[in-house]
């Protein structure tokens, strides 16, 4: 067995018994192959603690039987002999020991662990009261006279008291290691047996990076900006952010950097021009901000160029819903093709004339209604087909208009005229979203069970429930194992499971 295991075990053992967990720790020290006398002396100590001198003495036995010139060993096993009525064996182990003392008034054990100091006095001492059990008076007196001899100066009274008890002829009590002490290992081969980091974490000092606070090892890299988010007091507005761009860009200066579609930038500012500037690849630049749209956190995820970006909570995939093919472009066009085309579109450069008035804008408007129909057969298509044309002209009288920026935070509720002008304001880069909702729509339906919000989740659609850490989020249906559909602070939408977990509060 390799010596730092051996450490170990007889650290894990001592530690066992000093909590008086004798069986553990005596089936610690058995497990180290061919123990030293050290150890086995420890499981003699043990098993007298565990009260059993039989297995002590064998303990004992295998101890001398390692080390011949252990004085302590022969002592100890004295003790065992005399427990067990063994006197000649005890007598002959006390004199034993006294022997390896050679001559000297003590051992000092803490070198080698033990915190005892074996003085030949009490050696002398327990040999006098093996004697007293053999009827040996004289004998004892003389032994007792003569660990007067080596007695220290203040043991006289000890001395006196035990040579009156032997001219009585009555038995002294021998003396023995303090029970509950064991050899130990060193202090610092201990300490030595976790392993120490002598190297050190390294710690970024000077970067090209922004905001550079790697601390940690890895293979090599490529120092290549990418696309860590700087810090707060670097934003200039609260448009600032990750964004996707959704058609190539080529500049007109021969030298400026050219963006491909489905790239990510990061803006740090839009001008009232149209004009946005941002950072690509390291590079800053200046790009329509008809070009850009907000990205999603999956997106900023998915990222795999430059350094990666640190570790988010992301929704799972969304539900996607088989799509028509786009029809192609003249009369019949739909408003959604007409927006996209409308993306795509450059505006004017910096310093050139603005269309204003003439330029076209894009509407879009998500409904949001629901029919209440008798469970069973399916209803004829015609007939659906009326009741939801009949609903969605009462919802358009009647329903709720709010409106969103492209980036698709709420403002408001478009409640009048003056409402609708400050909307139109908020058109800037030709696109508008107006979603009209019933507000009684889901009043009827029962609420399955609660749950509580563990992340905030922002919308990534006008579909999505938005809501904060710690809301209460009613639950209407499952959608599948991934989404739920439910309600929070008077709205409805879906999200995913995993930003929250299901509670124990009562209903209402």
């Amino acid at each position: 067995m390799a010596y730092r295991e051996l450490v170990r075990r007889w650290h894990e053992a001592v530690r066992a018994a000093d909590r008086g967990h004798w069986d553990a720790a005596l089936d610690t020290f058995g497990g180290i192959a061919e123990p030293p006398a050290r150890i086995c002396f420890n499981m003699g100590c043990v098993q007298l603690l565990a009260g059993r001198p039989e297995a002590a003495l064998r303990a004992f036995d295998e101890t001398i039987a390692k080390d011949n010139s252990l004085a302590v060993g022969y002592f100890q096993r004295g003790f065992v002999h005399l427990q067990l009525e063994m006197y000649e064996e005890a007598l002959s182990d006390y004199h034993m020991a006294f022997s390896h003392l050679r001559q000297n008034p003590f051992i000092d054990y803490k070198q080698l662990g033990l915190r005892h100091i074996l003085y030949a006095w009490e050696v002398l001492y327990s040999t006098a009261a093996v004697q007293c059990h053999l009827q040996q008076w004289q004998e004892a007196r003389v032994t007792l006279e003569k660990a007067v001899v080596w007695r220290p100066e203040r043991r006289t009274a000890i001395l006196e008291l035990a040579l009156e008890r032997v001219q009585d002829h009555l038995f002294l009590e021998p003396m023995l290691v303090p029970l509950g002490e064991l050899f130990r290992p060193r202090k610092k081969e201990v300490e030595q047996l976790d392993s120490k980091d002598f190297l050190g974490k390294p710690k970024v000092i000077s970067s090209i990076i922004p905001n550079d606070e790697y601390i940690g090892f890895e293979p090599l890299r490529p120092q290549k900006q990418g696309f860590y988010e700087p810090s707060p007091d670097a934003l200039r507005d609260a448009e600032s952010g990750y964004h996707r761009v959704v058609s190539r860009y080529r500049p007109e200066e021969p030298a400026g950097p050219e963006v491909a579609a489905g790239s990510l930038v990061f803006v740090l500012s839009r001008g009232a021009d149209g004009w946005a500037t941002a950072i690509h690849d390291g590079q800053k630049l200046h790009i329509p901000s008809s070009l850009l749209e907000p990205a999603s956190r999956m997106d900023k995820w998915k990222n795999s160029t430059g350094i990666p970006l640190p570790p988010a909570q992301v929704p799972p995939s969304r539900l996607h819903a088989k799509q028509k093919p786009d029809p192609p472009g003249g009369e019949n066009a739909s408003a959604g093709d007409a927006s996209a085309h409308m993306d795509s579109k450059v505006p004017p450069r910096r310093g050139e004339a603005s269309p204003g008035a003439a330029r076209p804008a894009v509407l879009r408007a998500r409904w949001e209604c629901s029919l209440v129909l008798r469970a069973g057969e399916p209803p004829a298509l015609p007939a659906l087909r009326a009741l939801l044309r009949d609903r969605l002209a009462q919802l358009a009288q009647r329903g709720t208009l709010s409106y969103r920026l492209p980036d698709g935070t709420e403002l408001g509720t478009v409640s009048g005229q003056e409402d609708l002008g400050k909307v139109w304001q908020q058109l800037t880069d030709g696109r508008l979203t107006l979603c009209c909702q019933d507000l009684d729509s889901h009043s009827g339906r029962p609420v399955l069970y609660r749950m509580l919000a563990q992340h905030s989740y922002l919308a990534q659609g006008p579909g999505d429930l938005e809501f904060s850490k710690g809301d209460v989020l009613d639950i209407l249906s499952e959608v599948n194992e991934d989404w739920l559909e439910g309600r929070c602070n008077g709205k409805t939408g879906i999200f995913p499971k995993c930003f929250a977990t299901q509670t124990s509060c009562g209903f209402l």
